[in-house]
C-alpha cells in the first residue's frame, strides 16, 4: 500500500500533466485518481447599469475606504511574514477532518504542543477510509485552522507549525 506522501506526489505529478484519469492496483488496493474538468457556461450581456450621480459626500468616503485598504493591506503584509516563517500542514485529500481517533480520546494534538516529523496530528477520511496525516516536520503547533468534522479540500491548511 502506498504511503501519504507517496499519494501526495502521484497527485502533483498527475495535477501537472496531460493524464486525466489515474489508476494503481497493488495487493487488493485500488487509487484512483481523476482529474475535474471545469466547464465554463457563458453568460448572456446584461443591461449596463445605471450608475448614481455624484454627490459632495462622495469624497469624504473615497479617503475613508482608502484608509481602510491600507489598514487591511498592512495587516496582509504582517499575516504573511508571519506565515512565512510557520509551516502548513496541508491536507493531501479531500475529505472530512477529525482532530481525535474516535469520540472518546483526546485530540492527537493542540495548540503549543511538539511535535515530530512522524506524529500523527489528524485523521482525514475520503471515501470511507481513515487515512492518518503526519505532521512532517519538527516543531510547535500554533494554530489549528480547521474544526473537528469539517469538510477540508485537497491543500487546504489544516495546521501551522513552528519549526
Amino acid at each position: 500500500m502506498l504511503k501519504v506522501q507517496e499519494i501526495r506526489e502521484l497527485i502533483k505529478l498527475i495535477d501537472q500533466s496531460n493524464i486525466d484519469e489515474f489508476e494503481y492496483e497493488s495487493d487488493g488496493s485500488k487509487i484512483v485518481l481523476k482529474k475535474n474538468e471545469v466547464k465554463y457556461a457563458e453568460t448572456p450581456a446584461q443591461a449596463p447599469v445605471e450608475q448614481p450621480a455624484p454627490q459632495e459626500v462622495a469624497a469624504p468616503v473615497k479617503q475613508s475606504v482608502t484608509a481602510t485598504a491600507k489598514e487591511a493591506s498592512a495587516e496582509d503584509s504582517t499575516e504573511k511574514k508571519q506565515d512565512e516563517s510557520l509551516h502548513k500542514i496541508e491536507s493531501p485529500m479531500v475529505g472530512t477532518f477529525y482532530a481525535r481517533p474516535n469520540p472518546e480520546t483526546d485530540a492527537y494534538v493542540k495548540t503549543g504542543e511538539k511535535v515530530s516529523e512522524d506524529s500523527v496530528v489528524c485523521i482525514i477520511e475520503a471515501m470511507k477510509l481513515f487515512n492518518e496525516i503526519e505532521a512532517e516536520v519538527n516543531g510547535e503547533i500554533v494554530e489549528m485552522l480547521v474544526e473537528d468534522g469539517q469538510l477540508v479540500e485537497y491543500g487546504q491548511p489544516l495546521f501551522l507549525v513552528k519549526a
